[in-house]
């Protein structure tokens, strides 16, 4: 591989998708309690995903983020992925620069298109073929509505004239807007306009080969994407052994037919956890969303494993 072999010289962040944790709370008491935890045990962020007609309780991110902004002190809070066809981008907007006001600066915006076989497209009215070039649109008007005043913006979807969106988020240069996906189209999308890139159940190679590309993208564009901003979403499972974790991941994950499950998750005992994760590393990726996908009931414990054994030796110091 082609990344740098120096894992020191690397600024390695880890954090947490909630995920199993919602359900096995039971309770937002519970949920907090699980959350202090996880920033006691200095984990970077907490992540969550977005989905409408989910068959599973899925709590709206944006919402979700905030009951924990307001709680947190340092961790950051994360969405991957917010399916952006699905949103009115102004609104929007103005959602998320109100959380990162509010949180100080600590929200991490990582956006999509939604999953192929999602029914949020017709739930909300938007038919499945427009969703990339809705993205594309939202990306861009979003990214002025953070930074500029008296926005004129003519799409196909969306359009202002001379709006000027306050409160605007607490960073100078808006909410860093990185997006995920591994097709040669969210590659392009990745190079033209995002901040970064964090990609789901993906491969190390796939990693390598997604930054290559997205860099070839980003200088055709007159972009420069810092190398510090690609990142990966990777199942994890600790057990005995590589088989035990496997087995108990299988029945937490979907399959990925075109991959066996030990390529793209982390499994087994916390040296084979750590070995996987610096196959990343050395592939280009800093930042880690870490999912759970042990026994059911176990994600807490699952965490707090990670944050013994792996968070120490691997992700850099604040």
């Amino acid at each position: 591989m082609n990344g740098l072999n120096d894992l020191s010289a690397q600024k390695i962040r880890i954090g947490i998708a909630l995920g199993e944790l919602l359900s096995e709370a039971g309770s937002p008491a519970e949920l907090l309690r699980v959350v202090d935890d996880c920033e006691r045990w200095e984990i970077d962020s907490i992540w969550v995903s977005d989905r409408i007609a989910a068959p599973q309780p899925t709590p709206e991110p944006v919402v979700l983020l905030s009951f924990l902004a307001s709680r947190l002190k340092r961790m950051k809070l994360g969405t991957s992925a917010l399916v952006l066809p699905t949103r009115q981008p102004v609104t929007l907007a103005k959602e998320l620069a109100t959380l990162d006001l509010l949180s100080e600066g600590r929200l991490l915006l990582v956006a999509g298109l939604g999953a192929d076989d999602s029914r949020d497209f017709e739930a909300t009215g938007v038919p499945r073929e427009e969703r990339g070039r809705r993205a594309d649109e939202a990306i861009a008007l979003m990214k002025r509505l953070w930074t500029e005043e008296n926005v004129t913006f003519r799409g196909r979807f969306w359009s202002t004239t001379g709006l000027t969106l306050v409160p605007r988020p607490y960073r100078r240069e808006g909410i860093p807007l990185w997006t995920g996906g591994r097709s040669p189209a969210a590659l392009r999308r990745a190079g033209r306009l995002a901040d970064g890139w964090l990609a789901s159940r993906v491969t190390p190679r796939e990693i390598e080969a997604g930054i290559q590309a997205i860099r070839v993208h980003a200088a055709a564009a007159g972009r420069c994407i810092p190398g510090d901003h690609y990142g990966a979403l990777v199942p994890f499972c600790f057990a005995k052994s590589v088989a035990e974790a496997s087995a108990c991941a299988a029945q937490a994950l979907r399959d990925r037919p075109d991959a066996a499950l030990g390529d793209y998750a982390a499994l087994g005992p916390p040296e084979r956890v750590r070995e996987k994760l610096e196959e990343y590393v050395r592939a280009g990726a800093t930042k880690f969303v870490m999912r759970p996908a042990g026994p059911k009931g176990s994600a807490r414990d699952q965490i707090k494993t990670l944050a013994e054994t792996i968070l120490p030796v691997l992700q850099t110091p604040a």
